[in-house]
């Protein structure tokens, strides 16, 4: 019995000192990282170049696993059941933080309550773009127009509740205007089509979805709702030139399932700003129109609370209208 008890507290001691080395040796296999994002479109394509580069750093495989579907619920549903070992991570976009209550079982996601912070990827400014037809120029000149005839002026977004559809509805309060919606499923594609084809006069969308019709200069570029001008586009007035303190803009972060060891969320998020600190590969995100963003776990968290108490005015209101 006693020689039973004294290997059994062997045992406890060895799985004791065996558990840091095995949490210094994170990662020994491949990495699932689970995204709500189409494959081949523009947030799965800049996620995966961020993490071809993190992977080598690591010295793993990083799987990016796309489970689009419900507004992100079926992506967020799927990680959050992942065993919390490490080797199954979480990349959602800002709009699982501040969708709209009701939109799609377990939405909006709250940190660290549903996952923990794990670390930043990106910020997609919104751009806000006119169509040719419409004559409009500046910023100044779409708001002076929705003031002389509220109402009448329309804009593109990728779906209701979106980071786009939020950012007219930002607009909107900020500018004391009325816009009119026209939501679109399925990436920016058949709103661009509309909106170069006069028959929508605005757009909002990310640099990346706009990039082929801005170059083309089949688009009028209004502002942009980055805090400040962007080194690629300095004359590009902000909105916040226009509308004090403004800025509204897409986001990429990492999130772990509850109880991942903070040993292995340590050592990804160190790998992960590495990777964004090297020149090269910011320089080719930002001509995506995606800007690297690093930040710790904690200022992850703060990043997400932040935007949540941001956007919660704008959400209150919107469902205010609809439940009239």
């Amino acid at each position: 019995m006693q020689t039973a008890l004294k290997l059994l507290t062997f045992g406890v001691l060895a799985c004791a000192v065996a558990a840091p080395a095995k949490a210094d040796d994170y990662p020994t296999k491949p990495i699932r990282i689970i995204s709500d994002s189409a494959p081949g479109g523009a947030v799965d394509v800049t996620f995966r170049m961020v993490m071809d580069r993190v992977g080598t750093l690591l010295g793993q495989q990083i799987v990016p696993v796309d489970e689009p579907g419900a507004s992100g619920a079926v992506a967020a549903h799927a990680a959050a059941e992942a065993v919390p070992d490490g080797y199954t991570l979480f990349a959602p976009a800002i709009s699982l933080f501040i969708a709209l209550p009701g939109k799609a079982e377990n939405l909006p996601l709250i940190l660290p309550r549903d996952f923990l912070p794990v670390g930043s990827l990106v910020d997609q400014p919104m751009f806000i773009c006119a169509s040719t037809a419409s004559g409009l120029k500046t910023l100044p000149d779409l708001i002076a127009r929705a003031k002389a005839h509220p109402g009448e002026l329309s804009f593109a977004a990728t779906g209701i509740g979106r980071i786009t559809h939020l950012t007219g509805l930002l607009l909107e309060q900020r500018a004391g205007i009325t816009l009119q919606v026209v939501p679109y499923t399925g990436g920016p594609a058949a709103a661009l089509t509309d909106v170069m084809g006069g028959r929508v006069p605005l757009i909002i969308e990310g640099y990346s979805g706009l990039a082929g019709a801005i170059q083309a200069h089949r688009l009028n570029v209004l502002a942009v709702a980055a805090r400040k001008r962007l080194p690629d586009f300095p004359n590009l007035p902000t909105v916040g030139e226009t509308l004090p303190g403004f800025a509204a803009g897409g986001w990429q972060g990492v999130v772990a399932p509850l109880k991942t060891p903070a040993a292995a969320i340590a050592k990804f998020n160190a790998a992960l700003n590495k990777a964004l600190a090297e020149p090269d590969l910011a320089q080719k995100l930002a001509k995506r129109g995606a800007y690297v963003s690093p930040m710790s776990p904690g200022e992850t968290n703060d990043f997400v609370n932040a935007q949540q108490v941001q956007w919660k005015p704008v959400i209150d209101a919107f469902e205010a209208s609809v439940n009239k």
